[in-house]
């Protein structure tokens, strides 16, 4: 018998989209435009896989699953939401989300899911599978936030990860937000109940007391290990631990042990390893500066960090969360970012990442004295990257590309406010274009109305009534 998928969502362009591409996959299907329609159609149908939208009216999405693994607790949800982030990405797995799909998504491969949970429904066992979690609180997520796709994949693995036990490996660049995925992983498995995190960074140690943090119990100071018992254990920076300390982490991985410096007999080591590096672990290993069999015990799961220039869409919502942090710690009401400065600074390299956006922004809300930022209130690294760009984009003839005509100006508006996040810009600009035009127009010939309207291609009534509208007198 073919499989039964039910797609519910509210938007009618959505299922109007999967019934099309269903449709010409010969996939049986139906369409439901809200989860409590669903629920009635479940008492005399159950379906194999279950297509839903997360918010919807009645229902929600989250609630729909937990209703229907009631009746069946084996039905494949695919999950796919707008509010593309780190809770929706968890919370849709700890409710036994099979896949997330943040919108806007590519439909060919959203068929492609559908056929792999139709597959997995026919394949898998019918032992009920836990679906209880901890709840989880907002500020387990400070500042992991993106909707940008290569974010969505990280919280996609954080969310299928994080209760497992299996060492994770995170790769990325320096101010990344390594640590912050690392913390994510702890507070939403069950070792946030059990253990702390304990946080080392390699990096930042001097190499003879590498081995000495991680496993010397002397001196009254428990190491590394003996603190993140029953918890997690971060390394940061992996790539710069010595040979010799290498060693004794692997015999804590496959045996869940480790011996103490100056000791004999071996400790228990209950504790989950997540790791993180900058540079390349397979090339160090290869050159004999990292231990293959290490490298292997750790890579069972790695999630990649993507640098900030490659996620710039994320910048207006990052920096509007790093302005707001700031306000709070200095007791201030939060800066605004001018359009013209956000369509800047998403056109920046940000060699030091996210870090180096959050600093910015402690900067900027401590210095800048106004509540809008403008240009001149970048710090001076800022500037020259500015003049550096004027520069390069000066055309053969010696005349500047910068925007100074007004369409290109506009065209910078419009970006700046689309970054933002903001919605029906139109509304916005259309009277503020109409009333600089009117007053340029009534300036020019002195407040004289009808020649105003003349130059304007309006008719005096039209001129008369975008006068009351907007406001202007005359």
């Amino acid at each position: 018998m073919d499989p039964l998928i039910w797609v519910i969502d509210d938007d009618d362009s959505i299922r109007f989209v999967f019934d099309r591409a269903l449709g010409m996959s010969n996939i049986n299907h139906r369409l439901f435009t809200n989860g409590n329609k669903a629920l009635e159609a479940l008492s005399e149908q159950i379906p194999d896989v279950i297509v839903s939208d997360i918010n919807m009216p009645g229902i929600d999405g989250l609630s729909l699953i937990q209703k229907v693994h009631e009746v069946d607790p084996n039905i494949p949800f695919i999950i796919i939401t707008a509010h593309s982030d780190l809770s929706a990405a968890i919370d849709s797995y700890e409710h036994g989300t099979f896949e997330y799909l943040p919108k806007p998504f590519d439909i060919d491969n959203a068929v492609r899911v559908i056929r792999r949970a139709a597959v997995h429904r026919v394949n898998q066992t019918k032992k009920k599978e836990e679906t209880a979690a901890p709840s989880i609180e907002a500020e387990d997520d400070v500042e992991i936030i993106g909707k940008s796709p290569a974010m969505q994949e990280v919280f996609k693995v954080i969310g299928r990860v994080s209760k497992s036990e299996y060492p994770v490996l995170i790769f990325g660049e320096s101010g990344t937000g390594r640590e912050l995925v690392a913390l994510a992983l702890h507070n939403h498995s069950e070792r946030r109940d059990t253990g702390c995190f304990v946080s080392v960074n390699i990096s930042s140690l001097p190499q003879d007391s590498i081995n000495h943090e991680f496993f010397s119990n002397s001196d009254g100071a428990s190491c590394a290990i003996e603190r993140a018992q029953g918890g997690t254990l971060f390394i940061n920076e992996i790539c710069d631990m010595p040979l010799d300390a290498q060693t004794r982490l692997l015999t804590v991985l496959q045996s869940n042990e480790y011996i103490p410096l100056g000791q004999s007999v071996p400790k228990k080591a209950n504790v989950r390893v997540i790791a993180s590096s900058s540079k390349n672990l397979e090339a160090l290993s290869k050159e004999g500066k990292f231990i293959s069999d290490l490298y292997y015990r750790l890579h069972v799961i790695h999630i990649d960090m993507p640098p900030l220039r490659d996620r710039n869409n994320d910048i207006p919502m990052l920096a509007k969360h790093f302005l707001t942090q700031s306000a709070l710690a200095t007791d201030q009401e939060p800066k605004k970012l001018t359009s013209e400065v956000l369509v800047f600074l998403c056109r920046q390299p940000w060699p030091g990442n996210v870090r180096q956006l959050k600093n910015l922004c402690k900067f900027l809300t401590i210095m800048v004295t106004g509540r809008d930022i403008q240009m001149s209130d970048l710090p001076a690294e800022f500037v020259e990257a500015r003049n550096q760009q004027s520069k390069v984009t000066t055309s053969i003839a010696g005349t500047s590309k910068e925007p100074t005509s007004w369409q290109e100006q506009l065209r910078n508006w419009v970006d700046g406010r689309l970054r933002a996040g903001e919605h029906d810009i139109l509304s916005e600009a259309t009277p503020e274009f109409e009333r600089v035009m009117l007053e340029a127009a009534l300036a020019f010939t002195s407040n004289h109305k009808q020649e105003s309207a003349k130059l304007l291609g309006w008719g005096r009534n039209t001129l008369t009534r975008k006068l009351k509208e907007l406001n202007i007198n005359s």
